[in-house]
């Protein structure tokens, strides 16, 4: 190759500096070769037909609809287009898949891959959008508030791009008590909120033993603030400490 065929050759690369990919034909493949080659220098264009847009976007689409069947709400899939100008040959089977530690969620990117005749590998930008009801408060609430029907409002929005913590259900906040003071109109999350204490410290408490055929019962003073299901230390009346599980209505429940 002389001077000037290198320096256009150069050229050429250089104004598809982005797009590198590593072909492997079939004829290739039966001897064990790889051709590594830049799109952009028209090699491939040459030989193979360009892959058009559209068949590689509803591909991608169809892939994010099969991915998020199950999901709460209604789904929105955006695609965002491969670049007309893209220099990929025409694929035979297009597979979308999604690079790992990715789910079908929010603003993503979503990878389509190609084995035949040309293996090579695009990505497109995506977002999927999950409409549904979340929790918001529904007026200012103060720190250590029991919230009841009256501190809570539904809000119909996008749950994709609220945190993964937000509460959907008004069971899961209805009676909890708030960590903080929120204010009004604020998303509520789990992490906002506590279940509030089955026991509390020094609050007196019924100790119950149960076991097959038999159940004990005892007096005791709670050492230690405890929701139901947790660990709670309890003074017997001879000054004896036992550990037991907080349960509704000041009951401390001990194994036997």
């Amino acid at each position: 190759m002389n001077r000037s065929s290198q320096a256009s050759a150069h050229d050429q690369r250089a104004t598809h500096p982005a797009l590198v990919c590593r072909l492997r034909t079939a004829a290739t493949r039966a001897r064990g070769a790889t051709l590594l080659c830049v799109l952009g220098c028209g090699l491939a264009a040459t030989a193979l037909a360009q892959q058009a847009p559209a068949p590689v976007q509803a591909a991608v689409s169809r892939f994010l609809e099969n991915e998020t069947r199950g999901l709460p709400g209604r789904v929105q899939i955006t695609v965002s287009p491969l670049d007309a100008r893209n220099q990929l040959p025409a694929c035979v089977s297009l597979a979308p898949f999604l690079p790992a530690g990715t789910r079908a969620w929010g603003q993503i990117s979503v990878g389509v891959r190609c084995d035949s005749p040309v293996e090579w590998t695009a990505y497109l930008q995506a977002r999927v959008a999950v409409i549904g009801d979340y929790l918001v408060a529904a007026q200012p609430l103060r720190a250590g508030q029991i919230l009841g029907p009256a501190d809570i409002v539904r809000r119909e929005g996008d749950l994709a791009a609220l945190p993964d913590s937000t509460l959907t259900d008004v069971a899961q906040a209805s009676g909890q008590h708030t960590r903080f003071a929120i204010a009004q109109g604020s998303p509520l999350r789990a992490d906002m909120l506590r279940i509030p204490p089955a026991v509390k410290q020094g609050q007196a408490v019924q100790v119950v033993t149960v076991g097959a055929g038999f159940r004990v019962a005892s007096e005791g003073v709670a050492l230690n603030n405890a929701a139901p299901g947790e660990a709670v230390r309890v003074r017997m009346g001879g000054g004896q400490v036992v550990a037991g599980t907080a349960r509704p209505g000041g009951v401390v429940e001990i194994a036997p």
